[in-house]
């Protein structure tokens, strides 16, 4: 790969069109990719892709992936809808803090301690289940 800069997590291309700036987000069992990424015409978009290492019955490992392709256009729709089901649970069942230890506070206090990793702590299996 040509030109990258790596810092906490951080990727940024230099040169080159399509992969333009990456954020890797471990959260326990699951690591996180936000990248931008570029069109034909220059035009900016996110994936947002989940991996998670399962292990095949055999005792081999393969890893899952799950991909969301975010463009431009949704980002405040998409932003506003995640803000408003993260500030839904968290006044329902709580902050998780990073000891395990689980604090409940108001809407409005809570939306200016959140922190990327919490935004990112996402179990998508939940989806799954109905």
């Amino acid at each position: 790969m040509e030109g990258f800069d790596k810092k906490d997590g951080i990727e940024k291309k230099r040169n080159g069109r399509e992969e333009i700036f990456s954020r890797v987000v471990r959260a326990g069992k699951r690591t996180y990719f936000f990248d931008v990424k570029a069109t034909r015409k220059d035009d900016y978009y996110l994936t947002i892709t989940e991996s998670k290492k399962r292990f095949e019955e055999d005792g081999r490992f393969r890893f899952e992936k799950h991909k969301l392709f975010l463009y431009k256009e949704d980002f405040e729709k998409f932003t506003n809808g995640l803000k408003e089901v993260i500030e839904f649970i968290q006044a329902e069942q709580g902050l998780n803090n990073s000891d395990g230890s689980v604090e409940t506070e108001s809407s409005e206090s809570t939306e200016e301690t959140l922190s990327t990793a919490e935004y990112t702590n996402v179990d998508f299996e939940d989806l799954n289940q109905e």
